[in-house]
């Protein structure tokens, strides 16, 4: 069971030093075994393949990340979401629309409930915790979450929830007073979910970089993107790296934020199934690494969300980056 990330139970855990680390093992979307034959628990199990891969190295381990205490309950989400969409979420033919898998048609509600639908709430707690550890450690990772297709009353592209959105509300409402909050969504699709959100919202800046060849498409939402940088299929490590420090210094100038939540999707791998670029593995690794260089430097808190990526291998890049984030003195460990 998930408990708080400020565990008193165990006193081992009390004394020992945290990272500003998000996951638990409620993440981990099961279908029944079905999981296993649809891509979307590829993105869906990056969290428990990135940990394994961490603690393996003595990097992490159970008492040194934060796990939400639970769920997100349906009153928080009704911050956001409308309640016509909420109760969309009991039907099985809702939820394979969402997720895109159409087996999921033949599965009781219930079995969804707690194959998905619960993962994905866990996840967006993950995202809001990620959010208050950012403030006051100066970054955090959700090792999960970045739903950002979904919208308050439409989701999709296998997001159900919209925890970005959730996320920059309670931001804004936060007691530090937070006025002003940059998305960085550098998953190879684009945001459309976010952008809906806060399309008439001076206080949020969008910056997407995405394959404008690919799903959604989504024309009325990119009116709300500030800094639009649109990619041409099978974009590689050298033109991606010099799009995205030339847009993201360019944006970084134009809107100074209080707080990034950077979407880092990996589906921008080559071979990906679903993005169709061609960013090599240290390409991803040095993409992090160039997002939180500029956030570190200039102090401004950070909030990593994983979003999505659809290979194997995506769990391994991503412990990768972590640890040359942490090598190159980017996450600093400070209370």
């Amino acid at each position: 069971m998930c408990t708080t990330g400020q565990e008193t139970d165990d006193e081992e855990e009390v004394t020992v030093e945290k990272w500003p680390i998000v996951f638990c093992r409620e993440y981990n979307v099961r279908f029944c075994g079905i999981e296993k034959l649809v891509s979307t628990n590829t993105a869906a199990a990056k969290g428990d393949g990135i940990f394994r891969k961490l603690r393996e190295v003595d990097f992490l381990h159970d008492g040194t990340i934060h796990r939400p205490r639970r769920e997100i309950s349906r009153q928080e989400l009704k911050v956001v979401h409308t309640k016509r969409y909420l109760r969309s979420l009991r039907w099985s033919v809702n939820v394979a629309k969402i997720t895109e898998v159409p087996i999921l048609l033949f599965l009781p509600i219930f079995c969804i409930e707690r194959g998905y639908l619960r993962p994905m709430r866990y996840q967006t707690a993950g995202s809001l915790l990620a959010g208050d550890l950012a403030l006051s450690h100066g970054w955090a990772i959700n090792l999960g979450g970045g739903f950002h297709h979904c919208s308050s009353d439409r989701g999709g592209g296998f997001c159900a929830y919209a925890d970005i959105t959730l996320l920059i509300r309670h931001l804004l409402e936060h007691p530090r007073g937070i006025r002003r909050v940059m998305i960085v969504d550098l998953d190879a699709h684009q945001g459309n979910g976010h952008e809906r959100d806060f399309m008439d919202d001076d206080r949020v800046f969008i910056m997407d970089m995405y394959n404008a060849s690919i799903y959604p498409r989504d024309k009325e939402a990119k009116v709300a993107i500030r800094r639009k940088v649109e990619l041409r299929p099978f974009t590689a490590d050298r033109e991606y790296l010099h799009k995205l420090r030339t847009n993201l210094d360019a944006a970084l100038a134009e809107f100074p934020p209080e707080v990034i939540i950077y979407n880092a999707g990996t589906d921008i791998l080559d071979g990906d199934p679903l993005g169709a670029l061609a960013v090599s593995p240290n390409g991803v690794i040095q993409r992090d690494e160039e997002v939180f260089r500029r956030a570190i430097a200039t102090k401004i808190p950070i909030v990593m969300l994983l979003s999505g990526g659809y290979l194997r291998s995506a769990a391994s890049v991503i412990a990768n980056s972590i640890l040359n984030l942490s090598a190159q003195g980017l996450l600093p460990r400070r209370h």
